[in-house]
């Protein structure tokens, strides 16, 4: 980009993952996982705004769009099995995904609907989570894919973007995300999955797209990286302020989760029951409660 300064900072001046969860005041529409790397993604935001910054654009939306679910092969294996079978060893192999489950769902053949209405999970204690269950049942049964292709669009994500342009606004500097562009999204929509997600190359559809643009070596890589490193560490060092979330939880007051269980896996960095991202879901309905006390007394709730 011509007449563009480069700012750089090195990458030890980044805050880790689980940075700040106490002091965070945001009031957010409904709870996010951002808030897990809320500190890192507006940590250099006051010092760009000092340089004449005026609006921050992103590269998120890039894994929303031009990637695409690995669930789209759940129809692409009626359709072209060869290809399909080859493409799902290939995941299998990357992904580490156990043969029994896999194949379980690869031979679902159930409706959208019926498949969305069985995934509710079925509550541990009714007297808590059943006003939740057949909340999700009534939004489940009327559902409708969102296009002929069946379950593999369903895979992607936006409120967590939305989220973090609101944060990046009340920090001092709006956000944008052209990948999100309705233009980008029709084009990269326009190109087949198994064109899009393949367990051979990553991101071909951007590959292709920045061919001669963007230096080669950067179009070589074949994986992304998956950032449990920097979980783990970040859980490692801030891992009494997670512990605090837990000592006063307001998800433990409504009888929703085991504290003792939150408490043991908040000890454990680097155990593999991380994997999942349970821990990152329940601090951003945790903290999301929080923020919204100081309405709660307002209103006299």
């Amino acid at each position: 980009m011509r007449g563009a300064e480069h700012l750089v900072w090195p990458a030890e001046e980044s805050p880790l993952v689980y940075e700040d969860l106490l002091r965070i005041d945001d009031t957010l529409d409904e709870p996010t996982i951002g808030v897990m790397d809320r500190a890192r993604v507006l940590a250099h935001l006051p010092r760009l705004a000092a340089r004449g910054s005026r609006l921050h654009v992103t590269g998120i939306g890039g894994d929303h769009v031009a990637w695409c679910s690995e669930a789209s092969y759940h129809r692409l294996l009626l359709r072209r099995p060869m290809l399909a079978i080859g493409r799902l060893r290939g995941f299998r192999a990357l992904l580490h995904w156990p043969y029994g489950p896999m194949l379980r769902t690869l031979a679902d053949r159930r409706s959208y609907r019926r498949w969305l209405t069985g995934s509710l999970p079925r509550p541990a204690r009714p007297d808590v989570a059943a006003g939740g269950r057949r909340a999700g049942l009534g939004n489940a049964t009327p559902a409708l894919p969102v296009d002929h292709s069946g379950r593999g669009p369903h895979g992607r994500r936006g409120a967590r973007i939305r989220q973090w342009d609101q944060m990046s606004v009340r920090a001092g500097l709006p956000m944008t995300s052209p990948f999100l562009d309705d233009r980008v999204i029709e084009a990269c929509l326009s190109v087949h999955p198994q064109d899009r997600v393949t367990p051979w190359r990553y991101k071909p559809l951007l590959t292709a797209a920045m061919r001669g643009v963007v230096p080669e070596e950067c179009l070589r890589r074949t994986s992304k990286a998956e950032a449990s490193l920097d979980a783990a560490e970040g859980l490692r060092r801030h891992g009494p302020d997670v512990q605090a979330l837990w000592a006063d939880s307001r998800l433990a007051r409504l009888g929703l989760v085991d504290t003792a269980l939150l408490k043991d896996l908040t000890a454990h960095p680097d155990t593999p029951e991380l994997r999942e991202a349970i821990l990152y879901s329940t601090i951003g309905c945790e903290v999301w409660l929080r923020t919204l006390e100081p309405f709660d007394k307002e209103d006299g709730r």
